[in-house]
């Protein structure tokens, strides 16, 4: 069912009955020691505040922190920003969720997407290759979350399809350049590309608030890939040790150091390939999402950032989010 208000657009005095998630929810009193519920409303345009004054007690019974919510509310302006009254509420079935209509997602449209990197798969030469990227892209077990799993919890392609947008980037960039360096194994890059991350699917919850599974905290994408690899491979018959080993070690280096969660550093040139693709692609989209989100026009630069430990030069045309970027790196 679709969302008929978004967030951005409700207007104090109206009356919105629509899909919510709810990313906080806390029981409170007032001071006369009457119980009132405070929730944190999202969908794909925006947050917002919601209370619950009356039927507190049954009402918050019927929903919690990480449930779709259908609410009946009345906007209210309470210090300058837009608050939702729930007059009655209800946890919201699957089928009346689509997920995109709450969270952000990838521009690309996600059955394109996954076609192209089907056709990638396809024109593999190798047949065992051939054969394993077909047992992984077949299976729809893999194949749908493979369509909706973000790439990463907070730095680069937080969104639905992230993934699947990151996977089929870094293929298409490691494509041109096995064009480029004489010698490797081409076929061993691309399918190396395509699995890279393919643990992701399992490493991160899906439908809601992007957090870690506890099998992602507990072994994490890179190993749990191998381990996809390995009984993918089982089901194929006389599958090249040699070949089956050099994929291992492009799953499990392509972080490129220990200290950022790889197993190995790469060893072999397709590995090296791999990695470097991996994380500029990694670092550009994190940058990009950095500058658009920034909406301070008055200053050509970004606040730092964190994680790539920096600032980010946005241009004279401040905030135009167009990917421009630059700035002190820590290495010079």
């Amino acid at each position: 069912m679709k969302k008929t208000t978004y967030i951005r657009e409700i207007k104090p005095g109206e009356k919105v009955y629509d899909f919510f998630f709810v990313t906080e929810k806390n029981l409170a009193y007032s001071q006369k020691g009457a119980p009132y519920l405070n929730l944190r409303l999202k969908d794909k345009t925006g947050e917002l505040d919601g209370k619950v004054w009356d039927n507190v007690t049954e009402l918050d019974r019927a929903f919690r922190k990480g449930d779709f919510v259908y609410l009946q509310t009345r906007a209210v302006q309470y210090k300058n920003a837009i608050q939702l009254a729930v007059l009655n509420a209800r946890r919201a079935e699957p089928e009346e969720i689509d997920a995109a209509e709450f969270f952000p997602a990838a521009k690309e449209d996600p059955e394109r997407m996954f076609q192209e990197l089907a056709s990638f798969a396809a024109g593999v030469k190798t047949p065992a290759l051939r054969d394993l990227l077909q047992a992984f892209l077949t299976d729809a077990e893999i194949a749908g979350p493979l369509r909706r799993a973000p790439a990463a919890k907070g730095f680069h392609h937080v969104y639905i399809g992230g993934l699947l947008e990151h996977t089929l980037s870094v293929v298409r960039v490691l494509d041109m350049l096995a064009d480029h360096y004489e010698g490797l194994n081409r076929d061993l890059v691309i399918a190396g590309g395509i699995l890279h991350d393919i643990g992701k699917i399992h490493e991160y919850s899906q439908g809601g608030l992007i957090d870690y599974t506890d099998e992602g905290r507990l072994i994490g994408h890179v190993v749990m890939g191998v381990q996809m690899v390995d009984r993918k491979i089982a089901t194929l018959p006389d599958f090249p040790a040699q070949l089956a080993m050099e994929l291992r070690h492009v799953l499990l280096s392509h972080h490129g150091a220990l200290e950022f969660g790889a197993p190995k550093r790469p060893k072999t040139v397709e590995a090296l390939l791999v990695h470097y693709v991996d994380d500029l692609d990694a670092k550009i989209n994190a940058m990009r999402t950095f500058i658009a989100g920034d909406g301070n026009e008055d200053s050509d630069w970004t606040p730092f950032h964190r994680l790539l430990e920096r600032f980010l030069y946005k241009g004279k045309n401040a905030g135009r989010g167009d990917g421009s970027t630059g700035g002190e790196d820590r290495n010079g």
